[in-house]
């Protein structure tokens, strides 16, 4: 019998590689399902989400408020930051940037990243700044040559901003625990509404299964993970792993739905996104 295809996004980082290591490698029985994979940016999937062109993808929380109607977000699959996050970061080698207006580099438009940059700039009432989005692994280097005051960067960058010659100017995942109390929602996976509830309800069990396959053979998976790491050292790609795939990722969890929640709501409040979302979890 054919089996029924499953087309996968998710990014080219040590994270999600982790993380979908059992479904690409046939550590688990997918049963009547076959998946692939495409491993592409993150803002290339929330662009492609607005299609629906795969059953399974990874998507921004951000970009998940344009696109309820299309997807829901799976119960699992989750990347929290609880007091860690995106960075918003300077030249190190350069005077602290007082120039108006004040360009900053990120990685896309509807990142959680931008999202909370966002946030972060209403609440200090910055408004002279100018944002450009470039390729996230360009960040660094676009704000190191000059072209840039500062850049929002986003997986193994943080770890290694400071060898990178750049300097902290806030965590945004420090911030928002600092205003919520509660962690900061990057990530998720999300399945296409249109497919059978009998489909949607296999798949997330499958990605629950992955998830946790990987948690249970953690040297195993990370060797998958490493390939994907881009320069990383094993131990800092291992420090990765755990920030974004962990208890928080089998499972939201009521703090990580109730984090979803307010994020949309004050993206909503603060006019980042056009429409009130009241998040579907399955």
């Amino acid at each position: 019998m054919q089996k029924q295809l499953i087309r996968v996004g998710h990014s080219p980082d040590s994270d999600d590689a982790f993380m979908f290591h059992a479904l690409a490698n046939g550590k688990i029985d997918t049963g009547p399902y076959e998946f692939t994979h495409e491993l592409v940016d993150i803002e290339t999937l929330n662009r492609r989400a607005f299609h629906g062109e795969l059953e399974l993808t990874a998507v921004s929380v951000h970009a998940y408020a344009y696109l309820n109607d299309v997807y829901a977000l799976c119960n699992c699959g989750a990347s929290m930051g609880d007091q860690y996050g995106p960075m918003l970061v300077e030249d190190a080698d350069k005077p602290v940037v007082t120039k108006s207006p004040y360009r900053i580099a990120i990685p896309g438009m509807l990142t959680t990243a931008f999202l909370g940059l966002k946030l972060y700039l209403a609440k200090e009432k910055r408004t002279d700044v100018e944002f450009v989005a470039v390729p996230f692994d360009k960040v660094t280097e676009v704000v190191k040559s000059g072209e840039f005051d500062a850049g929002l960067i986003i997986h193994e960058g943080q770890l290694t901003y400071k060898k990178d010659g750049l300097r902290l100017v806030v965590d945004l995942g420090v911030w928002w625990k600092e205003q919520t109390g509660l962690p900061l929602p990057l990530g998720a996976n999300a399945i296409r509404r249109d497919l059978p509830p009998q489909t949607i309800s296999d798949v997330v069990r499958l990605l629950h299964a992955s998830i946790k396959y990987g948690l249970d053979h953690r040297q195993e998976a990370l060797d998958y993970a490493l390939k994907y790491g881009r320069g990383l050292q094993r131990s800092d790609a291992d420090t990765f792993v755990g920030m974004y795939v962990n208890e928080w990722t089998l499972d939201f969890g009521d703090i990580g739905r109730k984090a979803v929640r307010e994020l949309l709501e004050q993206a909503y409040t603060h006019g980042v996104v056009p429409k009130r979302v009241v998040p579907e979890f399955i």
